[in-house]
């Protein structure tokens, strides 16, 4: 099944499923960890996790369409190729630095930065993957790709909380972390692939390749 999908857009789907597996562990403990290492009181934790769910999503909508407009703007993929790559790479700060938070600012400040990061990948990755996916194999790819996603948050959310059991919190970070990295790194293996020129050429790949 695989043999059919083209290079970009294997390496993304590989890229987003190392993303999404990685931040699945944090989903069904961060509530947890907030209350044990930064408030201890369940109400105060409860908040704390509010207005961190609030400083990412307000922040990564006020970024993400301005730099949407801006690759739009410049001809080739290869900005679109270090947006993700920068963002990818920003966003594994994030979980080190949970580790060293204390205050519920911390957790607000990492927030935002993870929201920057995100705002930098995600509308690259898009477009990345909408000029590579291959015609009359639209949707098989991007069920491929929101299949991966699923996989990825779903084991990871599944095991989440019995990993931070065995490991505790800190283990769990360094791992997330080492997944965004290893998400941000595979994209490397695009870089001779991506289009220096006119990015607004819908791109056919001429063959499929098996291995990234």
């Amino acid at each position: 099944m695989l043999k059919a999908i083209n290079k970009v857009v294997k390496v993304l789907i590989f890229s987003d499923f190392f993303l999404n597996l990685g931040w699945g562990l944090i989903s069904p403990i961060f509530a947890i960890f907030i209350l044990e290492n930064i408030t201890k009181d369940p109400i105060e934790a409860t908040t704390v996790a509010g207005f961190a769910a609030l400083s990412y999503w307000i922040t990564k909508s006020v970024l993400e369409i301005p730099i949407g407009r801006y690759l739009d703007k410049n001809d080739g993929e290869r900005d679109d190729l270090v947006f993700m790559v920068a963002g990818t790479l920003i966003t594994a700060i994030v979980p080190i630095g949970y580790l060293f938070s204390s205050e519920p600012w911390h957790i607000y400040f990492f927030q935002v930065i993870h929201a920057v990061g995100m705002a930098m990948s995600i509308p690259s990755w898009l477009a990345i993957f909408t000029r590579h996916i291959d015609k009359k194999k639209e949707a098989f790819e991007w069920s491929m790709e929101t299949t991966s996603i699923g996989l990825g948050a779903g084991v990871a959310g599944g095991l989440g909380g019995v990993a931070v059991g065995m490991f505790g919190f800190d283990t769990i970070f360094i791992g997330v972390s080492l997944l965004t990295l290893l998400s941000a790194l595979s994209l490397i293996f695009i870089k001779d692939s991506i289009s220096p020129r006119d990015k607004n050429v819908f791109v056919q790949p001429a063959k499929t390749v098996i291995e990234p």
